[in-house]
């Protein structure tokens, strides 16, 4: 299914999808992150800072709350997400290309029920990357496209004054048939000129990985590569490059104590970091992994090595984040080169 919209009316797109929450990129202060859709939203955005991960797994969820009164059974009071419908619109395809791989970390072997209630009812518009967003994409030397369709429901291409409209799932034309007569339909003319667009955004060149099929390997050949910690030498174990990254998942679960006669808390799901220095902190004071240098080696190796073993794919996308937002200046692609290069 595919259509045209004209820029000025898809405020009227999103008005017309009832029942949806529509959430769409703004900028505040100076930082583009996704807000309710407004009265006149703009898809005139870079990528932003944050990805939009945090709709499916947000950076923090109780589970359940407890309350204990003295002499009685323990009460426990299960916290579920609401059943929601929310429209993400203007998902560049880096972050669409996110949507699988975080949907098969939390489905593989043991299905995660808080990630899936509200993965149900969220759906993803996207925006083509007729220009590179940022000098720091390396997209397609990941296996990606600027004009990837992977995990959206809808694509759209900027032509101008309209958007070409392209449903890629059941879903996405769910929400192009709401649109009714807001949408017109495409000529010959406008499929050329998408055609055109496309082949020209995926002819720009990028920076990137020399050989992503290679990694893997060379990654496992330089594990105990002294370059690690000279790589890693300037890390300030921050954690930005892990919380702003599209497909990091790791999480701690705490107990939250808010009450104490009677003991009352919550249960509650935050977002980790594989390079906080107290991640594999073990309860006898031993830290596998206590260096600078194993830390960045478990965060490269985890996108370019394990979970390439494990799904046959690369889990990072090549948006460039951990790359733009690092202050100071470490940067993936070098790392995976250099250590790839070393052996």
């Amino acid at each position: 299914m595919e259509a045209l919209l004209d820029k000025n009316r898809l405020k009227d797109w999103i008005a017309a999808l009832d029942g949806w929450e529509a959430y769409a990129p703004a900028r505040q202060d100076g930082i583009w992150s996704y807000q309710p859709a407004g009265d006149n939203p703009e898809l005139n955005h870079p990528n932003t800072p944050q990805p939009p991960k945090g709709f499916a797994f947000p950076q923090r969820e109780i589970f359940f709350k407890f309350e204990q009164v003295k002499g009685e059974a323990p009460r426990l009071t299960a916290v579920s997400p609401a059943p929601t419908f929310r429209v993400v619109f203007g998902v560049r395809p880096c972050d669409g290309r996110a949507v699988p791989r975080m949907d098969r970390v939390f489905s593989d072997h043991v299905d995660d029920g808080y990630y899936q209630a509200r993965r149900d009812g969220l759906a993803y518009v996207g925006l083509a990357c007729n220009t590179p967003p940022s000098r720091h994409c390396f997209c397609q030397s990941v296996g990606g496209s600027p004009v990837s369709t992977d995990g959206l429901d809808v694509l759209l291409t900027d032509l101008g004054e309209r958007y070409f409209v392209a449903a890629v799932t059941d879903t996405g034309k769910a929400l192009m048939q709401a649109a009714g007569a807001l949408l017109a339909k495409p000529g010959a003319a406008e499929r050329k000129e998408v055609a055109r667009l496309h082949a020209a955004a995926v002819a720009q060149p990028q920076r990137g990985v020399n050989d992503a099929a290679a990694a893997p390997a060379k990654l496992k050949a330089g594990f105990d590569s002294p370059l690690w910690e000279e790589l890693a030498r300037a890390c300030i174990g921050c954690g930005i490059c892990t919380f702003l990254c599209p497909t990091c998942h790791c999480f701690d679960i705490n107990d939250e104590v808010t009450g104490t006669v009677p003991l009352k808390g919550s249960r509650v799901r935050t977002w980790d970091s594989c390079q906080f220095p107290d991640f594999t902190m073990h309860s006898s004071g031993h830290n596998p992994r206590d260096t600078l240098g194993s830390r960045l080696r478990q965060r490269v190796s985890h996108k370019f090595r394990y979970f390439h073993e494990n799904f046959g794919m690369h889990q990072c996308t090549g948006c460039g984040r951990c790359v733009s937002e690092c202050p100071v200046g470490i940067d993936i692609v070098r790392v995976v080169n250099e250590i790839a290069g070393s052996v």
